[in-house]
């Protein structure tokens, strides 16, 4: 054991050496695939190596292909960073080791999962009363979520899918925003469902609630509808309010795709943006994002527990399964059977923060976000495109070229990172608010960044 703790020790500094090296290094990395190759791709030994010398040269060889994604300078996606306490947490999960599908393979695991989905529900103003499930991310969540609502509207319709497949079934009808992200129609691909039906969605992304009372009229059937708390460009929220009674009024299962935007119902200024929201039938998030745990980590819960277990679980003679409601079997929620304990990190971020830091940490990202548009729409040629509600910022130059000549330019540079994006066929830019450690000092290198270019513009 004296061994293992000089290598953990070793590996704390070099953790330590990188998370304080994260406001001056380059974003993104300046190593191309031939240099990594080059470095990791060695033979493999013969004879086994100190672990020392591993984890040193692996540290090393991986350096120059790591993105500073944790910097307060990364705007990139919607990536959020991770909380030391979380990322404490998440350390502690790896040296625990604890395979947590089920009570008897890692009790500490399973109650500290009650606990966190007990907060979670709390905070984000659903169901006290909803099952919960702690997954990869969102793409998991959503297959959960949407393999719950499959078995209930074919049930209702008096199919039982678990039991006869979908072979012969009715139909299931999936309705979905325009603007929805692509996870959910993999999800549906993955659970034999196929493409969904399109609803039209407004200029910033919203669905249209009249387009979708037409759609619904013209369905009959087992439906679901698809709603959406944070389009990925814009950060647009649909009205769930008005979407929840047309699918209440016609018995449709509604689903929100809450990846980043369910956060803002922990925020008292912004919770408004979330109305309707405890109405759904399912909702999904990411904690890896707003939450700021390390990767990976996403959240399914679900309004409609039996449909949610029996949707998910598996019963066989050699698992030592509770099989009641004393303690919780994850392998009855997760599409997972052995799986990290996830919980743990979610639940120091929680403690941590509280209720009042978690909002802060919101509030203060869509403020940034507010500032960053404000000021990037002062400058010269620069559009911003959508109305900056939460914390996504999208915005271009007066045309594609120039857009992602920018773009290119400013990831470059290495001062700050940002990804690109299209809209409405044009090319943008899209900058994300995501980072408990983004500040305003950071938000002005993203000026900086683009002032130059908006300059060299006003110049021709």
């Amino acid at each position: 054991m004296a061994r293992a703790r000089e290598l953990l020790e070793l590996t704390a500094s070099l953790a330590a050496d990188y998370l304080e090296s994260l406001d001056s290094r380059p974003v993104f990395p300046s190593g191309g695939p031939e240099q990594l190759r080059a470095a990791l791709d060695t033979p493999l030994p013969e004879d086994p190596l100190d672990g020392a010398l591993v984890i040193t040269e692996l540290a090393a060889a991986a350096e120059p292909g790591i993105v500073a994604s944790g910097s307060g300078r990364y705007f990139g996606f919607v990536i959020g960073g991770a909380l030391p306490t979380a990322l404490a947490a998440d350390w502690l999960t790896s040296t625990w080791d604890q395979n947590a599908g089920l009570y008897a393979c890692g009790p500490a695991a399973s109650v500290v999962e009650e606990i966190a989905r007990r907060w979670l529900l709390d905070l984000l103003g659903l169901p006290p009363g909803a099952s919960m499930g702690f997954v990869t991310g969102a793409q998991m969540a959503h297959v959960t979520a949407l393999a719950a609502a499959r078995l209930h509207v074919l049930e209702q319709a008096g199919w039982d899918v678990s039991r006869d497949g979908l072979s012969g079934s009715p139909r299931v009808t999936v309705l979905v925003g325009g603007r929805r992200h692509v996870t959910i129609d993999r999800a549906l691909r993955l659970l034999g469902l196929g493409a969904p039906a399109l609803v039209a969605a407004d200029g910033e992304g919203r669905m249209v609630v009249g387009a979708l009372e037409r759609a619904l009229a013209a369905t009959s059937g087992p439906t679901i509808v698809c709603a959406q708390l944070g389009e990925v460009n814009t950060g647009a929220m649909d009205p769930l309010a008005a979407i929840a009674d047309l699918c209440e009024g016609t018995g449709s299962w509604l689903h929100v795709d809450g990846a980043f935007g369910l956060w803002a119902a922990a925020s008292p200024a912004l919770r408004g943006l979330t109305s309707g929201v405890e109405w759904a039938d399912s909702w999904t998030t990411d904690a890896h994002k707003w939450l700021n745990v390390p990767y990976d980590s996403g959240i399914v819960a679900c309004a409609h527990p039996d449909a949610h277990r029996r949707a998910m679980t598996v019963h066989a003679e050699y698992l030592v399964q509770s099989g009641e409601e004393r303690v919780r079997d994850a392998v009855d929620w997760t599409p997972e059977f052995s799986r990290r304990a996830r919980g743990f990190p979610v639940y120091a971020a929680l403690r941590a923060l509280g209720r009042s830091g978690v909002a802060l940490l919101v509030e203060r990202s869509c403020e940034l976000a507010r500032v960053a548009a404000q000021r990037l729409g002062a400058l010269p040629d620069i559009e911003i495109l959508n109305a900056v509600v939460l914390n996504q910022v999208l915005f271009r130059f007066s045309d594609d070229a120039l857009t992602d000549a920018a773009l290119a330019d400013v990831q470059r540079c290495g001062e700050v990172w940002l990804s690109g994006t299209q809209w409405d066929g044009r090319s943008a830019i899209r900058l994300s608010v995501s980072n408990w450690q983004t500040g305003e000092d950071d938000i002005e290198r993203v000026i900086q960044a683009f002032s130059g270019v908006a300059a060299a513009v006003d110049s021709r």
